[in-house]
């Protein structure tokens, strides 16, 4: 009994699979238009176009290009010694202690910040880089100083090409 039930659920699967295909290339072709909506229908169609694929900002890109590679190398040790006693060789301790007289400066100059509500932060950075954000803001005011440049270039290709040709024949009333 088994043996002959296969064939024929074979034989019952066999039109529903050949449709499926038939069902499947009218919507593969209406990748291009949207099909009207049927009223009697409770079926959504939503049609758009598609996108041309995954796109990263290239000026974010660029901002952790440099992040992650700051520039040029610095040669160690500079080109003169710095006569301070954090080194060691013949120069001799030139400052021992604390300089006051730039204590009292500082101090002065946090609280006249202060009195004015603005932040004493960067008052204390030595050697102040530019973050991952300022540096996306510079590469995108590049960027976008890049393409100003290209589109008056053309325009002024595109207008000395027009002062260049000819005016065309005027037609004769003949």
């Amino acid at each position: 009994m088994m043996v002959v039930a296969l064939p024929v659920a074979l034989a019952m699967l066999a039109p529903a699979a050949t449709a499926e295909p038939a069902a499947a290339a009218p919507a593969a072709s209406s990748s291009n238009s949207c099909p009207p909506p049927d009223p009697t229908s409770t079926t959504i169609v939503i049609c758009t176009q598609r996108p041309n694929g995954y796109r990263l900002n290239p000026d974010v890109m660029e901002a952790k290009r440099e992040m992650r590679s700051p520039g040029r190398p610095v040669r160690p040790g500079g080109g003169t010694p710095r006569p301070d006693c954090a080194t060691v060789g013949p120069m001799p301790c030139m400052n021992a202690g604390i300089n006051l007289l730039a204590a009292a400066l500082t101090a002065a100059e946090m609280a006249k910040r202060l009195a004015k509500g603005q932040e004493v932060g960067s008052m204390f950075l030595t050697d102040p880089q530019p973050d991952e954000y300022h540096r996306y803001l510079a590469a995108k005011e590049r960027r976008e100083a890049e393409d100003a440049q290209k589109a008056a270039d053309a325009k002024a290709k595109a207008a000395a090409a027009a002062e260049a040709s000819p005016p065309p024949p005027a037609p004769d009333g003949n």
